[in-house]
């Protein structure tokens, strides 16, 4: 495999920034990028180091985060981050989370997502897609797949209620996945014809046949460290179009190890990238300030992502972290953001499409 760029092409540069944007975590993300993967009530990121998770993901180049939503308690603390730091969230309830709707009278459980929902959608800290919503047969335990579909489809009415875009996931289930988009309507250039905005299939895992599937629907498709645990699944992220290509880190979970088949390519990693991706940690009991601790994936650890992707595909580092920047902004109509210099025609087209609808 070819190199993707020299070292020195792989250092941040000062007129072209090295952004990724889409960091859904369940922790807030950005990297001249965002994060579309940060999870807010991860429990792994204590009020004594926030700030500096924030301040090692800015130092490494993470600009924005979209925090992510998996239950309407998580939803609503997304909002809160989101709002308190200048971030983005989404509003859902996550597959393994949809026996929660069981536990209230019919309805409510959506009924006030909904309301959640119409009450962020503009200012800062605003809901800019609906999720994490989809289908897990992974983990049937939590939830059971009848009451998976209909959390599921019932999302699916919110997003086509409020044109925004999904935040999908999809575990051991691509059959019913896709029958459930067809059946909404949402199968065809990402449901624009019945309210739709597309979104993206965030965390994959599948095969190359399903993200193909998906693509040909009108999705993205993001990225994270358990997207490339095997070589079947590099095969498949060196294949996802660059005009479809967004990453995340899914902190604090879904980090790159030493277990994968993405290691022969982080063992390349130039020391003064590792210094900003994979900083110096320590074991949670014996917790340092100024150290990330051991075990729990943050938001900086994008640049890593972005590195595998770039030696998969034969590009650089800020070529993978511009399409990422500018995928995002297009797939979250975030146009209050700066569309970078290599934003293709098809990016400038799609940006142009949700904002004038």
């Amino acid at each position: 495999m070819s190199e993707p760029a020299t070292q020195d092409s792989q250092q941040p540069q000062q007129r072209r920034r090295n952004r990724i944007f889409i960091g859904t975590d369940h922790f807030p993300y950005i990297f001249p990028s965002t994060d579309v993967g940060a999870n807010a009530n991860a429990i792994a990121f204590k009020s004594d180091d926030f700030q500096a998770v924030l301040s090692r993901a800015k130092a490494a180049g993470v600009e924005n985060q979209i925090i992510t939503g998996g239950s309407l308690s998580e939803s609503r603390t997304a909002i809160r981050v989101a709002k308190e730091n200048g971030f983005y969230a989404t509003i859902g309830c996550h597959p393994t989370r949809s026996s929660e709707l069981t536990k209230q009278p019919p309805g409510q459980y959506i009924n006030d997502l909904d309301k959640l929902i119409s009450q962020n959608l503009t200012g800062p800290g605003r809901c800019v897609a609906v999720g994490e919503c989809g289908l897990d047969y992974d983990r049937l335990f939590f939830s059971g797949k009848e009451d998976q579909k209909k959390a599921f489809r019932a999302q699916l009415t919110l997003a086509k209620k409020y044109h925004l875009p999904l935040f999908l996931h999809s575990r051991a289930a691509h059959l019913d996945f896709v029958a459930l988009l067809v059946e909404a309507g949402m199968h065809e250039n990402g449901g624009q014809a019945v309210g739709g905005r597309g979104g993206v299939a965030h965390s994959f895992t599948g095969t190359i046949e399903e993200m193909e599937e998906l693509v040909a629907m009108g999705y993205y498709i993001s990225v994270n460290g358990c997207s490339m645990k095997t070589t079947e699944q590099l095969d498949m992220v060196k294949r996802i179009p660059l005009d479809r290509l967004l990453l995340e880190t899914d902190a604090p979970w879904c980090s790159l190890t030493g277990g994968h088949a993405s290691k022969e390519h982080l063992t390349l990693l130039p020391s003064h990238l590792r210094k900003l991706y994979q900083p110096l940690s320590t074991q949670p009991d014996r917790w340092e300030e100024g150290k990330a601790v051991k075990g729990r994936n943050e938001p900086c650890a994008i640049g890593l992502v972005a590195f595998v992707v770039a030696r998969l595909k034969g590009i650089s580092l800020n070529e993978v972290a511009e399409h990422a920047w500018n995928n995002t902004i297009a797939c979250f109509a975030l146009n209050e953001l700066e569309i970078g210099e290599g934003t293709s025609t098809a990016t400038q087209s799609t940006a142009a499409q949700t904002t004038a609808s």
